[in-house]
């Protein structure tokens, strides 16, 4: 039986992720295009074991402007999917049917999902979908991916069309001027292309499309001809040729839904977004409802909710059941004293004291999925726009940080989607401030251990994050290698809904599952490796921690972190195993300090070795240092696949280091002065000094003036 091939596409926040979900269920994979680091999701169709459904990325056209345009293009011209999926949001229906224009062009069967139909009705409209049917000669079905409405039916009729591979013909879109000049060119290439897809061809080479001129390979005469039908038309309509096209799609979208589209009059009344949105975007109100909204995520993962389920894993699980059950076990056999050592102090602690975060994990992973599905952070992303421009950073680079809250890895790879050159290299830079997953576990250790009853500091680390990336985008436009007037924002802000409950529990397992699944190779092995380093010298000889070669190691760079507050060698071996996976920092601290399972929620045995090597500053320090500095070896070989140089490689991870000891070092030597009780010294002088330095920096004028920033579009879904 041969095996067919969905492919579904669709704008952004069009409901695109959670129709796969629907369509796919938990039969999903996720890699890479060929050839590119664009992330490529795929799964069997539930109950069609012979069905597979390709998730585009989403797309606002087919033109080649960003990567995830010019795979899509590349995948349906040359792979050829039996169908495809359009997911259109019924709502917005002028801007989604730009993209299905052009997907009826390709040649291959489309199948309309007409989404959000449940709020289109509630709103008190009407769409002839037998008139849109029509037009676009193709099968046209309501659905509401969120509530399930209509998924069966789109994903029956699918397969019916994917087998018989019958396409129908659209109904011309254009003006007579321009369907007769893409007439004389679709005769003129016919030889060049595959018959079914003639027309995509024809209106490409209209638009002077450069891939496509390629492809065609046309001979002088012909591409003389063709420059000649095109000039013709566009002194007959005086217009360049992509304008018009351009313009003919809107012409044709307008005409149609004048003909299939009843609105139900509104006189100034408001949907229920544009009232939310008249609050929480407000100009002087949005960064204080921001603000709240991530103490209140952080404030349920850390401090309440997920810290409840965190004291049981580690004092029960971790602390009594796994290690007291392993130490009986390796008695009674017999166990070898050093294989003991291994198994109990090396792989239980450390695996046990990252483990023993993912309650903590799961909730904030619960609520971030939360206020991505019901629409807020794309508002957080307008938000920041303002405050970005402003500062020399374009608006577009907040949605690679909303990407790297979960890891950023995906998070440096999202910055692609920025064209201009400097703004992207920036953001590639900054990008990892914001804190990850893998980092959360680092600020529930420090917050725990030292911070328990102050709720701020967990979410200030998040607050540091977006303050380190301002601060660099001020820093940076000021050097020659950055200025310059960054990208314009434009985005779409879609109609706030109520999450959906499988959506939500897809995402939280998924993260999950990945921190576990990264617990159990890279951090398994990474304990193995500290254990063995800090048990064996050089001599392979077992002996005391303190005179280990991770000792040896460490306490040769012990002496450039003591300025940070942190000069003990533990410190700086956990440290330098964070840049394996950040989680190994708490896993190599759950070796050398002693076990962390001996946690109480009340504070009366919080880590005493960690209170005896730290103070609060220096903890707090060591904190910033660590959500800083250079990420893990998987980040960095994506900022090398962005950068595409050694050179940008280093010069992105020397910066974030030296951002990290300048920030670290600042914080310890002015703390110890306000909090500490220590004296005015040398430390003290210099970290003036740099202060002064940065803030010269930060407040000297541009070598020449700016121009404003451009206002940002966007554009309510519903309205």
């Amino acid at each position: 039986m041969k095996q067919l091939r969905i492919a579904l596409a669709g704008n952004p926040n069009c409901g695109k992720t959670t129709l796969f979900n629907a369509l796919t269920g938990s039969s999903q994979y996720v890699g890479n295009w060929p050839g590119v680091t664009v992330e490529k999701k795929g799964g069997r169709l539930k109950g069609h074991p012979g069905v597979t459904v390709e998730d585009l990325p989403g797309l606002y056209s087919l033109s080649p402007y960003t990567l995830e345009e010019v795979v899509s293009r590349d995948y349906l011209l040359n792979e050829r999917p039996d169908v495809i999926i359009d997911l259109v949001d019924g709502s917005n229906l002028e801007r989604n049917l730009y993209l299905t224009t052009q997907l009826c062009e390709i040649g291959i069967p489309v199948v309309i999902a007409l989404n959000m139909i449940d709020l289109v009705r509630r709103n008190g409209d009407r769409i002839d979908t037998g008139r849109l049917s029509a037009a676009f000669g193709c099968e046209v079905i309501e659905t509401s991916a969120l509530k399930g409405t209509g998924v069966a039916e789109l994903t029956a009729k699918a397969v019916e069309v994917a087998e018989s591979s019958a396409s129908r013909r659209p109904t011309p879109m254009f003006g007579q001027e321009t369907e007769a000049a893409i007439g004389r060119i679709s005769e003129l290439i016919r030889k060049q292309c595959e018959p079914q897809s003639l027309r995509w061809y024809a209106v490409k080479a209209f638009e002077r499309d450069e891939k496509v001129m390629r492809e065609l390979n046309l001979s002088p005469e012909a591409a003389a001809e063709l420059e000649a039908i095109i000039s013709e038309t566009e002194r007959k309509l005086d217009d360049d040729s992509e304008s018009i096209i351009t313009n003919e799609r809107y012409e044709f979208i307008e005409r149609l839904l004048n003909d299939t589209v009843r609105r139900k009059e509104r006189r100034g009344h408001l949907t229920a977004s544009d009232r939310i949105d008249r609050v929480v975007t407000n100009r002087w109100l949005a960064l204080p409802i921001f603000a709240a909204v991530m103490w209140a995520v952080y404030y349920l993962s850390i401090q309440t909710v997920g810290t409840m389920g965190t004291d049981w894993v580690n004092d029960v699980l971790f602390g009594d059941w796994i290690p007291g059950a392993t130490e009986k076990f390796l008695a009674a056999v017999g166990c070898a004293e050093w294989l003991q050592s291994l198994i109990l102090d090396g792989i239980i602690a450390g695996v046990g004291a990252v483990l023993g975060f993912l309650p903590q994990m799961i909730v904030l992973f619960f609520c971030l999925a939360l206020l991505e599905d019901c629409g807020y952070m794309a508002r957080v992303a307008f938000i920041m726009d303002r405050i970005f421009h402003k500062f020399g950073l374009s608006g577009k680079s907040f949605i690679p940080m909303l990407v790297a809250t979960g890891c950023g890895v995906p998070g440096i790879m999202a910055s692609r989607t920025i064209e201009n050159d400097k703004d992207r290299r920036m953001t590639v830079m900054v990008t990892t401030f914001i804190p990850c997953s893998a980092k959360l576990p680092i600020i529930a250790l420090i917050a725990g251990a030292f911070f328990p009853e102050s709720s701020w500091i967990a979410p200030s680390c998040y607050f540091i994050g977006i303050g380190a990336v301002i601060f660099s985008g001020v820093l940076l436009k000021k050097t020659p290698l950055f200025e310059g007037e960054p990208a314009p924002f434009v985005m779409e802000l879609p109609a706030y809904h109520v999450p959906g409950g499988k959506n939500v529990t897809l995402q939280v397992w998924d993260r999950s599952k990945a921190f576990v699944r990264k617990a159990g190779t890279v951090i398994f092995v990474a304990c193995v490796g500290v254990w063995f380093l800090s048990s064996f010298n050089f001599r392979m000889q077992m002996v005391e921690e303190n005179r280990s070669m991770l000792a040896a190691i460490g306490g040769v760079l012990a002496p450039l972190f003591s300025p940070l507050g942190w000069g003990d060698w533990r410190a700086v071996a956990a440290s330098i195993t964070g840049l394996i996976a950040k989680e190994n920092l708490v896993g190599t601290c759950g070796i050398l300090y002693g076990n962390m399972a001996e946690v109480s929620e009340d504070g009366a045995e919080v880590w005493p070795q960690l209170q005896a090597a730290f103070t609060q500053v220096s903890a707090f320090s060591f904190m910033v240092f660590n959500l800083l500095c250079a990420p893990c070896f998987a980040a960095i070989g994506a900022i090398r696949r962005e950068m595409g140089s050694d050179k940008w490689t280093l010069i992105a991870v020397g910066y974030q280091c030296l951002l990290a000891y300048a920030a670290a070092f600042l914080i310890y030597q002015i703390g110890a002065v306000l909090f500490l009780g220590s004296g005015f010294g040398i430390g003290q002088v210099i970290a003036l000094i740099v202060l002064a330095a940065i803030l010269w920096q930060l407040f000297r004028p541009l070598r020449k003036k700016r121009p404003e920033p451009i206002a940002v579009e966007t554009a309510a879904a519903g309205e």
